[in-house]
């Protein structure tokens, strides 16, 4: 798991929470005005709410088309997919289009490699209710709006002395060849491992009776990882994120009922307590939680915090037990391995890259954190 981010001043988080409450009750209330209505609503609320940086720094510019364009080929793969094979049983399409998604994964580059959750999940998402080409289109407009909104409202919040320009992007090592990104991808039995059993996860759903069976593909895609320190670190995040972040829904749509007004008061108190609570390295995955309430809207307390955190519970232990019992990667070995040859300048950058995974199996497993050596001085 990530360190806690150092508290910030208390005027920058309410700042912070005031942005997010209100990109999301304006984008809300814009998609609203222009007819949209039913799920299409909440993805630009929570679009607009995710955007939002914290610590108020800008998104690379190229970030908003990249985003746009390769969302709306997952959706129109769904959708597609959704429509043509109408007769077939749910669990067959829902399989082969998670298995189609991480098959797109292979063709992303390694500066947007950040996006394969955001493809994984956009390819289903037109699955979870009746696919069609308009909710297709009310979606992506929803998306629009909400990017929009919620960068427009940063920028206008942005303290004086925070203004600064778009994030370069980081100098990176260039990319190998796609054909050769695609051979190592193919040749990997984690990507196997990951592509089958997201294939496999909303049947594995179905079989062990998961009211919301989805949450156990989300589990699969987002969490697993190549190694089990950070699939572990994945798992504290999710869990403590869902548990957070259903606190204000219940609090608020319970009382108040759902309307702008308390999308705005869920959204940016969501962010405030998770501030308060020193908790910001789980806001993202709070506001996930908070802003799929939005969605399914009903009687809370009996349907949606307790099936969605047990399923989404479920999907964290099928992500643990893949990552445990198939091709087993321990950061922590790995960690271990390489610092008795810390010397060696070239090993100090895997290191670094390794030390949070490795902490993280280290705290499970009740052992001391380990420790990046000291770099040796010529």
């Amino acid at each position: 798991m990530a360190a806690e981010a150092p508290a910030g001043s208390l005027s920058l988080d309410l700042r912070a929470a005031l942005v997010i409450g209100l990109a999301a009750a304006l984008s809300d209330a814009a998609c609203q005005g222009i007819g949209l209505s039913g799920e299409s609503i909440a993805y630009g609320a929570l679009i607009a709410a995710l955007v939002v940086r914290p610590d108020f720094s800008r998104w690379p510019l190229l970030i908003y088309p990249v985003l746009i364009v390769l969302v709306g080929i997952c959706l129109a793969i769904g959708v597609s997919l959704g429509l043509g094979l109408s007769d077939a049983p749910q669990v067959f399409v829902f399989g082969l289009v998670a298995a189609l998604m991480q098959l797109i994964t292979l063709l992303l580059p390694s500066k947007l490699r950040l996006l394969s959750g955001v493809v994984a999940c956009a390819g289903v998402l037109p699955l979870l209710s009746t696919p069609s080409w308009e909710g297709w289109r009310d979606e992506m407009l929803a998306i629009v709006i909400g990017l929009i909104t919620g960068t427009l409202l940063q920028r206008t919040f942005t303290p004086a002395e925070l203004k600064q320009p778009p994030e370069k992007s980081r100098a990176e090592a260039e990319d190998p060849p796609l054909s050769d990104r695609i051979r190592a991808g193919l040749s990997s039995p984690f990507f196997w491992r990951k592509l089958v059993f997201a294939s496999l996860a909303y049947a594995i759903g179905l079989g062990v009776g998961a009211v919301t069976p989805k949450y156990l593909y989300f589990g699969v895609v987002l969490l697993l990882n190549d190694s089990i320190g950070a699939t572990l670190a994945r798992v504290r995040d999710r869990m403590v994120g869902v548990s957070l972040g259903v606190l204000m829904p219940l609090l608020v749509f319970n009382t108040i009922g759902l309307s702008e007004l308390s999308i705005g008061l869920v959204m940016g108190g969501t962010a405030a307590l998770l501030a308060a609570l020193n908790r910001r390295s789980y806001l993202r995955t709070a506001l996930i939680s908070s802003g799929v309430a939005f969605i399914g809207y009903g009687p809370l307390v009996a349907w949606y915090i307790p099936h969605r955190w047990i399923d989404y519970l479920m999907g964290c232990a099928l992500a643990l037990a893949v990552g445990l019992f198939l091709f087993p990667n321990s950061a922590l070995r790995r960690f271990n391995q390489l610092s008795l040859a810390a010397g060696n300048p070239s090993v100090q950058p895997q290191l670094q890259a390794l030390q949070p995974a490795a902490a993280e199996e280290a705290r499970w497993l009740g052992l001391p954190e380990p420790q990046l050596p000291a770099p040796s001085r010529p």
